[in-house]
């Protein structure tokens, strides 16, 4: 108790000397404006905040601790920006300071996020259209804001490295992590440090995270995996087809789904979409016996949608690929036997057309000469 007492001494008489001598501004806080008053300020607050004691006792009968590492601060994004601590706190002025009015620790938090908006507005009307602010409205109190995955104090640069992404995501969706890490995307990102493949934003996007459970994700899923497949400096490092799209499109399940996509967006469809076949997290290589994909699974895959289907189902597939001399070549000499047939039948019965026209026209004229 002496102890605290001390550090709150300690504090009064620092808040006195800034009142005396420090300039007018010095509790003004924003970014880009001059460090030096922020350093000032800073130093003050945490006279007391830099003691990993100091905590208070909440109605609900938690602590909430009310240390700030000034290390992990400074080494933050508005550490470095010279951000003042009263930029965010805004009801602070001296001290003593006002009570905290939560009742727990989850209703602080709640109760703070919004202080980001002074300087993220833009990012903070993204969110308000996301699933985690729908959830948060409907009252789940655990739905994600923005402290919970930028954190308070230490906030740095999100895709620094590009790993902590999926490793922010695995707070509240751990299950998701467990598939992601695993798969032929995470284990490239998490293992290899590889910049090519997708993290959760990418599909999901960042703030304005969708429902990935609605007929729209659903129908706009091939467009998101197509970012990233058609791009052909990506594709041609890891020797994968860039027809991924066209291929898909040019069948029955791509070609149905597209037709949804332009005139039913919402509307529920049951023809395969990408990750119906090839898995949503835990996505293999074609070529591991684990894949949903691989020949010998294929069958499995295809009889969620056609339990009907014989071996001899999915042995026709081309995978992503278009029928070549060397590859599938069967498939590539019928093609193009009638892609001469067809408009050679077609051409020689139009050219018989028009020549017996001609000549019919001619005979007429030869009569009424005659």
């Amino acid at each position: 108790m002496i102890q605290l007492w001390s550090w709150r001494l300690v504090a009064l008489v620092l808040f006195a000397v800034l009142a005396l001598f420090a300039a007018p501004a010095a509790f003004a806080g924003g970014p880009g404006e001059a460090p030096q008053p922020a350093v000032v300020e800073n130093q003050v607050c945490l006279a007391c905040h830099a003691n990993p004691n100091l905590s208070v006792k909440l109605p609900s009968g938690e602590t909430l601790s009310l240390y700030t590492d000034q290390a992990r601060f400074d080494a933050s994004v508005h550490g470095k920006q010279g951000q003042r601590c009263t930029a965010c706190h805004l009801n602070i002025t001296g001290y003593p300071h006002p009570p905290i009015a939560a009742k727990d620790a989850r209703d602080f938090s709640l109760q703070m996020y919004t202080l980001c908006r002074q300087c993220h507005e833009k990012n903070y009307q993204s969110t308000l259209d996301s699933i985690h602010a729908k959830d948060l409205a409907a009252g789940d109190r655990n739905a994600p804001v923005c402290t919970d995955c930028h954190t308070s104090h230490y906030v740095t640069k999100a895709h620094e490295p590009r790993s902590r992404v999926p490793q922010t995501c695995q707070k509240c969706h751990s299950t998701i992590y467990n598939d992601y890490k695993s798969s032929i995307h995470g284990a490239a990102l998490l293992d290899e440090s590889n910049p090519d493949v997708p993290t959760c934003v990418t599909c999901h996007g960042v703030h304005n995270i969708g429902d990935p459970t609605t007929a729209a994700f659903r129908l706009k899923s091939p467009d998101i995996c197509a970012k990233c497949h058609t791009d052909r400096a990506t594709m041609r490092k890891y020797n994968i087809s860039t027809d991924v799209m066209n291929t898909y499109v040019a069948d029955f399940h791509g070609s149905t789904v597209e037709l949804f996509v332009k005139q039913s967006p919402d509307a529920p469809s049951n023809k395969a979409v990408c990750y119906d076949c090839h898995g949503v997290h835990n996505i293999k290589k074609v070529n591991d016996p684990q894949s949903t994909v691989f020949r010998e699974n294929l069958l499995k895959t295809c009889q969620q949608c056609h339990p009907d289907a014989t071996t001899d189902f999915p042995a026709s597939w081309l995978m992503h690929y278009r029928a070549s001399a060397e590859r599938h070549p069967a498939v590539y000499y019928v093609e193009l036997f009638y892609m001469i047939l067809i408009p050679v039948v077609i051409g020689g019965m139009g050219g018989f057309v028009l020549l017996d026209l001609v000549r019919r026209i001619l005979n007429r004229f030869q009569k009424k000469g005659a």
